[in-house]
């Protein structure tokens, strides 16, 4: 807490419109990929996460059952929830509105 991958893109699109504008190409790249990875790291990466937590359970209860069944047990905390990535989110935009811009 917070996403800390949230923040890295919400800090390059926030230095990039400081820079180019909001207007400019280059930002709408930044902000698409900011979306990208905001939308990864809550919905896919979350929902893999609370499938890995039910494949961890049938393994749990096939082992009980003295079943021949290994399988590894997986990560379950993969993705972050809509709480952690808009505090990271805010992290970034605030990061990229603080740091000097470089001199030209």
């Amino acid at each position: 807490m917070p996403s800390s991958h949230s923040s890295t893109v919400c800090a390059l699109a926030t230095s990039v419109a400081r820079t180019s504008g909001l207007q400019s190409p280059v930002f709408a790249v930044a902000f698409l990929l900011a979306f990208v990875v905001m939308y990864d790291a809550m919905g896919v990466r979350r929902a893999a996460g609370e499938q890995a937590k039910v494949i961890n359970k049938i393994a749990e209860l096939q082992e009980e059952k003295n079943e021949d069944f290994f399988v590894k047990e997986l990560k379950e905390l993969i993705g972050h929830t809509p709480i952690e990535v808009i505090a990271g989110a805010a992290l970034g935009i605030f990061i990229g509105l603080i740091m000097p811009l470089p001199a030209q």
